[in-house]
């Protein structure tokens, strides 16, 4: 009865990764954050580069979150690897916007046209505000 407890867990975590992994993965091809990505940096052969970087990434974070996964690193490589997930997060929320338009619309709306790269700058500053204060403060 255990043996069967434990087959019907593993198959619905399977099932409900692949669901949940599908859907991201849907959602990023449906913005099109690798071919755009590869378009602004002028590196269409890389494509297959980018591909595999997100793939890759995408299974060792599911990894490391399933296995709880810990690890304390040198401040400078810290700093490094929160760059880096601050640049993945800022391709995805600027290929959103991008995708919807939601700024431009945002800023006709309210009659702040004059005042976009404000309103732009003052969403950035409180996202990196934000995250510093779950760094350092909320999560101590």
């Amino acid at each position: 009865m255990i043996l069967l407890s434990w087959a019907v867990e593993i198959l619905l975590g399977i099932a409900g990764g692949i669901a949940v992994g599908s859907g991201v993965i849907a959602f990023i091809l449906v913005l099109d954050i690798v071919p755009r990505l590869a378009q602004l940096t002028k590196s269409y052969d890389k494509v297959h580069w980018y591909e595999g970087a997100l793939i890759s990434g995408s299974l060792f974070g599911t990894i490391s979150d399933f296995w709880h996964w810990k690890g304390s690193f040198n401040p400078i490589i810290s700093l490094i690897i929160g760059g880096m997930h601050g640049i993945f997060i800022g391709l995805l929320a600027a290929a959103l916007t991008e995708v919807l338009n939601v700024l431009p619309i945002l800023a006709k709306r309210l009659w702040m046209k004059n005042y976009l790269f404000g309103l732009l700058m003052a969403m950035v500053l409180g996202k990196v505000a934000g995250s510093l204060f779950d760094w350092y403060v909320y999560r101590k």
